[in-house]
């Protein structure tokens, strides 16, 4: 399998390979793939952040293992950006990687500083498949944060729901938990962002600041709790 890098700010990948195939997830610019096969115009890639799909070959460069030895990518931290390549000026997201010679930022893993990235996406427009400051659904909204604060998080819903320290109460929740929800059937539909023991932020129809409580997210202009609890998980030890 070939490993390829995204070259574009953002790149759709697509469950089958059309452009008007639904979108499963993105690939920000400087995010390493593998290469599973090609199809015409398009290669279905497995990356670590989502199942399989379809991505434009054209937002891809093949690259080898040895091409930069000694160089590390630095996972960009501000909401948007630009960055200089041999096309001219790019634009980033938060979340994109850079290759550099020296990590310039360190990542330091604490709650407060997950709470504080997410709250950078506040109003952001909720996107389906979207993992980006231009558009973004639930899990790719807590998946981006955790990557900027130096920890991968699962491909899907129910295997980030199993992961951590499950609290016993909503009130012992802190900032940078993550808190799920679920359907009537018991299955994870939902997840978000502590900010405290009583807030919550996540992407619905755009990112939001809402109550939480024992029940569920209660959305004060619709006077109606939207979303049912399941469980608030502790990722960070």
């Amino acid at each position: 399998m070939a490993k390829a890098v995204c070259i574009v700010s953002v790149s759709s990948i697509r469950i089958e390979a059309s452009h008007s195939s639904r979108q499963l997830s993105q690939v920000l610019y400087g995010e390493t793939v593998e290469i599973l096969e090609t199809q015409k115009d398009f290669a279905k890639i497995s990356c670590d952040f989502n199942e399989s799909g379809f991505v434009d070959i054209r937002h891809l460069k093949e690259v080898s293992a040895s091409e930069f030895p000694k160089k590390q990518s630095f996972v960009y931290d501000e909401p948007f950006g630009f960055v200089e390549t041999f096309r001219g000026k790019t634009l980033l997201s938060i979340g994109s990687e850079i290759v550099t010679e020296n990590l310039e930022k360190p990542q330091i893993r604490n709650g407060q500083n997950i709470a504080d990235t997410a709250f950078q996406f506040l109003n952001v427009p909720y996107l389906s498949g979207g993992r980006s400051y231009f558009g973004i659904d639930a899990l790719g909204f807590v998946q981006l944060i955790y990557k900027v604060n130096g920890i991968k998080l699962p491909k899907n819903l129910q295997e980030t729901s199993e992961i951590g320290e499950s609290l016993f109460f909503v009130g012992e929740s802190e900032a940078g938990d993550l808190a799920f929800f679920g359907d009537e059937d018991g299955k994870i539909v939902h997840v978000g962002v502590m900010l405290n023991n009583f807030e919550i932020i996540h992407a619905d129809e755009k990112v939001r600041i809402d109550a939480l409580d024992s029940t569920g997210i209660y959305n004060k202009e619709l006077k109606k709790h939207t979303y049912l609890l399941r469980v608030v998980k502790r990722i960070l030890n």
